[in-house]
């Protein structure tokens, strides 16, 4: 059981580390395209559409005609941008480290299978483990967000014990 443990924390650092690769990438991509659709519009007002809708939220609605100008004045003079998004050292060294991240936090998870042999006591104290890691989790959360960390740290855990429900339910 402490093997399967482990290669599923192993399993899943790995699919997060890729995943943070296919983001970067794709993100790379997308700005290359915004930033070559805004050089091309066919005059100032589309090209200030094009960057209200590439921004986040009401964002758009706060920023002025002559801010929107401002961005795209900076924008026409960056230098040209490469042909097509490409990875560096910089996103592999991150991968990795999205990869450790993973493994290490929900490493703990796996430390009652290497000292309790009964599997089923073991599977409850790995459970009492995430639960622990969920509320802690959840209380962070809630003190950065501004919210009421006891309550942000209860819902993580209710939403950690109805995503294992649901998992069990579909055969995991």
């Amino acid at each position: 059981m402490m093997i399967t443990a482990l290669g599923c924390n192993l399993a899943w650092g790995l699919v997060d580390a890729v995943m943070y690769l296919i983001r970067t990438l794709t993100g790379r991509a997308r700005n290359l395209t915004l930033l070559r659709r805004v050089r091309s519009a066919a005059n100032p007002h589309d090209a200030h559409a094009i960057i209200a809708e590439a921004l986040p939220g009401r964002l758009a609605s706060v920023i002025s005609a002559e801010g929107l100008e401002g961005i795209r004045q900076r924008l026409a003079t960056l230098p040209e941008p490469p042909a097509r998004a490409r990875l560096g050292r910089d996103d592999f060294v991150g991968a990795v480290a999205v990869f450790l991240l993973v493994v290490l936090a929900t490493f703990p998870v796996v430390i009652p299978f290497i000292f309790i042999h009964e599997t089923a006591l073991a599977m409850r104290a790995s459970n009492a483990v995430a639960l622990v890691i969920l509320f802690a989790s959840g209380y962070a959360l809630g003190r950065h967000a501004g919210g009421t960390p006891w309550r942000t740290g209860l819902v993580m855990i209710a939403i950690g014990v109805a995503l294992v429900v649901a998992t069990i339910a579909l055969g995991g």
